[in-house]
């Protein structure tokens, strides 16, 4: 159906637009221009700029000279997310531990043992990401649930860069056995071993991606000082 241009659905433009970024469509330095997109989607330039608000609101957009520009992020700011992951994960996990209710546990089990099941690299990112939100699910605490769905946002845009090294079998394998560590200690309560496996867990991967990203170079070259 044909949005009218007088109006439109600014929630919907907004999840189009942010699944553009962390899809790797629209790649960091990337110009989005409101007169442009709203041309796009056929819709009034008002739902656009709501959208393009809110994703700057993320740290996934900056305001520029024709509009909006993807944010690019330093080496020193993807340090700096991936190290806020870290403290909020290892507390959902800790919170896991203590507050998961058996259906909670039942569906971590079903998704981690649908990993060890696969051996698809594609499959078992989306099983890993699945996993994670599960846990998070079964930590019952929204406001961790939703600052880490922002963070996450912010490193997906460079995810096609450490793609390599987070698909390598040895990764992978590694990923396996560390959730499994996380796993037995929700299924036992221990709150501080779910906490403290959950930082080594987030911070092996969260060297994995920078030494990745280093490698690469993309993403980081002409980065956008913080604003």
């Amino acid at each position: 159906m044909t949005t009218s241009r007088g109006g439109g659905d600014a929630g919907g433009h907004y999840t189009r637009i942010r699944q553009s970024i962390v899809g790797g469509q629209a790649p960091p330095g990337t110009v989005l221009i409101p007169a442009a997109l709203s041309a796009q989607y056929n819709v009034s330039r008002t739902p656009v700029r709501e959208a393009l608000i809110r994703l700057e609101q993320e740290g996934l957009v900056r305001q520029a000279t024709r509009g909006y520009v993807v944010r690019a992020r330093t080496p020193e700011e993807i340090l700096e997310i991936c190290e806020a992951r870290i403290a909020l994960e290892s507390s959902a996990a800790q919170a896991a531990a203590t507050r998961r209710t058996e259906l909670d546990l039942a569906r971590l089990v079903h998704v981690h043992e649908s990993s060890a099941a696969s051996s698809d690299p594609v499959e078992l990112r989306a099983l890993n990401n699945e996993w994670h939100l599960a846990l998070r699910e079964a930590g019952h605490n929204a406001t961790i649930a939703e600052l880490m769905d922002r963070l996450d946002a912010q490193l997906k845009v460079y995810d096609a860069d450490t793609s390599v090294a987070t698909d390598h079998p040895d990764n992978l394998k590694l990923i396996l056995e560390e959730h499994t560590g996380i796993l037995d200690a929700v299924r036992r309560r221990d709150a501080e071993a779910a906490r403290d496996r959950m930082i080594e867990h987030q911070s092996r991967t969260r060297d994995l991606r920078i030494g990745a990203l280093a490698r690469s170079g993309s993403g980081l070259r002409g980065a956008s000082p913080p604003s």
